[in-house]
């Protein structure tokens, strides 16, 4: 019976695995494919796109009654709201810009400053340490830097780290997944007069919208739902830690997709700083 139950636990830990690695492809898949509709729509309008497909999902699901919040409730959420805007924006056009690999890997900064963050120990600061290496490495100066781009990623990266810690405060104030979508809706209707603009200027060829429609997709609905069921089948942390294989699919899908390449020494900092982030949310946990 302890035999049976063990293998019933390990086949449940083995597809919740299976699910996250989906939900990151498809994630880093939707950025490639939204990438695709830059050149019509701009990364504006298509995290128009994405943001009120975000909010329509969302929506569905949370189901958040927000005439029934309170302004204690209302306050993280409508910063979570903005966080996430400007979080999705300044990647996307940091993605335009330097590319996806390069741009997912430096986000991934941001979870992994909030796992550092007031740590002693010696193993925390040699991944801060190695980290802060590899980030030297990616952005090295030489002719074809784009330093705006790496700046956005940059902001992309603090942007999640302020995601996080506001999602522990509307977690706490709102029940369930409520406050996600709220916050999901406000950003969806503050990209309204945005994405009406860039589309009248830039009006979206049915490929265009396509593309854009499919990332809001691949990148919000799916790795939302997917994450969700999950996070019922493997440990918090072992969902923390596996999401550092993000930057290594992104340079994978950016290269295959994208045909975006990129030379050993970055492939190098990529992997110190996943497994740096893998190391620092497994202790933090541990």
């Amino acid at each position: 019976m302890a035999t049976t139950e063990l293998r019933m636990r390990d086949n449940t830990r083995v597809t919740g695995a299976a699910m996250l690695l989906g939900s990151a492809v498809s994630n880093q898949l939707g950025a490639a494919t939204a990438a695709l509709a830059f050149p019509v729509l701009g990364p504006a309008g298509v995290v128009a796109v994405r943001q009120w497909v975000a909010g329509v999902v969302l929506l569905a699901v949370g189901r958040p009654r927000l005439r029934q919040f309170t302004a204690r409730q209302w306050w993280p959420v409508l910063g979570l709201a903005a966080v996430f805007a400007t979080m999705n924006l300044s990647l996307y056009t940091a993605i335009d810009r330097i590319g996806l690999g390069l741009a997912v890997t430096l986000e991934f900064l941001g979870p992994l400053a909030i796992a550092l963050a007031g740590s002693r120990r010696r193993a925390d600061l040699a991944c801060a340490i190695a980290a802060a290496v590899a980030v030297g490495v990616l952005t090295r100066p030489r002719p074809s830097a784009d330093y705006v781009g790496l700046g956005l990623a940059l902001l992309a990266a603090a942007c999640w780290a302020c995601y996080i810690l506001l999602n522990r405060t509307v977690g706490q104030r709102v029940p369930g997944v409520a406050g996600s979508a709220a916050a999901a809706v406000v950003s969806g209707l503050l990209y309204l007069p945005i994405g009406l603009v860039v589309m009248l200027h830039h009006p979206p060829t049915p490929g265009a919208l396509a593309a854009a429609l499919t990332a809001g997709v691949l990148s919000s609905a799916v790795p939302f739902l997917v994450d969700l069921v999950a996070l019922r089948r493997v440990p918090a942390q072992f969902f923390g830690a596996f999401m550092s294989v993000n930057p290594v699919v992104a340079a994978l899908v950016g290269l295959v997709v994208l045909g975006q390449q990129l030379d050993v020494l970055s492939w190098v900092a990529i992997g110190v700083i996943v497994v740096a982030n893998a190391v620092a949310v497994l202790r933090r946990v541990g």
